[in-house]
């Protein structure tokens, strides 16, 4: 399977081919884009994308963990974590590009 990354670039190639800003301003606009998705989670503020799914920050409390090698009791300590929940619409579109390839 030849999986392929989407870059930064890609993302304003695309846009430069589709809108016709210049190559500048599509890789500035792409990095406002994401400057304001990122900003908004770090602020702890969900992020929906309509038609394409949500980004929610969730905080995980301290628990105990334990080291597989040695059986080791270890402290993880309280963070926070990104989950992306694909909308309804995203999944459907995946599971039908699926159909016809036998996956």
């Amino acid at each position: 399977m030849d999986q392929k990354t989407i870059t930064r670039a890609d993302l304003a190639e695309a846009v430069y081919s589709s809108v016709g800003l210049s190559r500048t301003e599509s890789a500035d606009l792409v990095e406002r884009i994401l400057d304001l998705l990122s900003d908004a989670l770090v602020d702890g503020e969900s992020v929906k994308l309509s038609s394409f799914g949500s980004f929610h920050v969730r905080s995980k409390s301290e628990r105990i963990g334990r080291n597989p090698k040695t059986g080791e009791e270890v402290p993880i300590l309280p963070r926070k974590v990104l989950i992306f929940k694909p909308s309804n619409v995203l999944k459907s579109k995946i599971n039908k590009s699926m159909v016809g390839t036998g996956k």
